[in-house]
């Protein structure tokens, strides 16, 4: 039997960190191990956190909300890895 059912998460990121190269790579990894389709929501753009180029592509900046969208059969650990790595960056 397949999910086809989504899990949302809406989080800030720390004030000052922007989602930029670095973060960006390290969450385009984690998204990549895990057995789910992760989507990243900001600044009024979509990307697919498994591409590096469409998450840089959202502009986030330090202090901006970002909604993780996740579906599949790892969805649950899916959008708490995400959204921990994104509420943690550096």
């Amino acid at each position: 039997m397949s999910q086809s059912s989504e899990l949302r998460r809406t989080v800030t990121l720390p004030a000052g960190v922007p989602l930029h190269a670095r973060p960006a790579g390290n969450l385009v990894r984690a998204a990549a191990a895990l057995d789910a389709t992760v989507m990243l929501s900001a600044n009024e753009r979509t990307a697919n956190a498994s591409s590096i180029l469409q998450v840089l592509a959202l502009g986030a900046e330090g202090g901006a909300t970002v909604e993780v969208v996740t579906s599949g059969p790892g969805a649950s650990e899916a959008l708490d890895a995400i959204a921990g790595l994104l509420e943690a960056l550096e």
